[in-house]
């Protein structure tokens, strides 16, 4: 009986670790329609001070109806929601790519589902680059 109970043990622990596998490999494979999401999420910026961009993307939620939910200056992370009638929530990360430019990546979700329509990005950086736009000219 005893016997029979660790080869049954034994088959157990063998049948979890391969199905722990398989499912490691599906999380670790990209496919097509992620890279073009990354793409559709992403944009680079000719700026090189991150506090005054974190600082624009903070008041360019405001002006798009955002509340600020939690700004990390030190990981470059924003996120807010927006409640109208329905919750959507963006998180944007900002990270240095060479010595002159920042990539703003920005990732939108309407009840914990990703959009993935590519004009929600479009005007989010649409209102951004303007906003930069605007901070660099000198006020008189």
């Amino acid at each position: 009986m005893r016997k029979h109970a660790t080869t049954l043990f034994i088959l157990i622990v063998i049948l979890a670790f391969a199905a722990c596998a398989g499912r490691q490999k599906n999380i670790l494979e990209t496919n097509e329609p992620q890279v073009k999401l990354r793409s559709m999420q992403s944009r680079v910026f000719d700026i090189t001070d991150h506090n005054q961009l974190l600082r624009i993307i903070i008041a360019t939620f405001q002006d798009l109806g955002f509340v600020i939910d939690d700004a990390e200056e030190s990981l470059g992370t924003v996120s807010g929601t927006k409640l109208s009638g329905y919750a959507l929530r963006m998180t944007v990360s900002i990270r240095p790519r060479g010595t002159h430019q920042m990539i703003v990546r920005s990732s939108l979700q309407y009840n914990l589902q990703t959009i993935e329509d590519p004009e929600t990005y479009q005007y989010f950086f649409s209102t951004l680059s303007k906003a930069l736009f605007l901070e660099a000219q000198p006020i008189d």
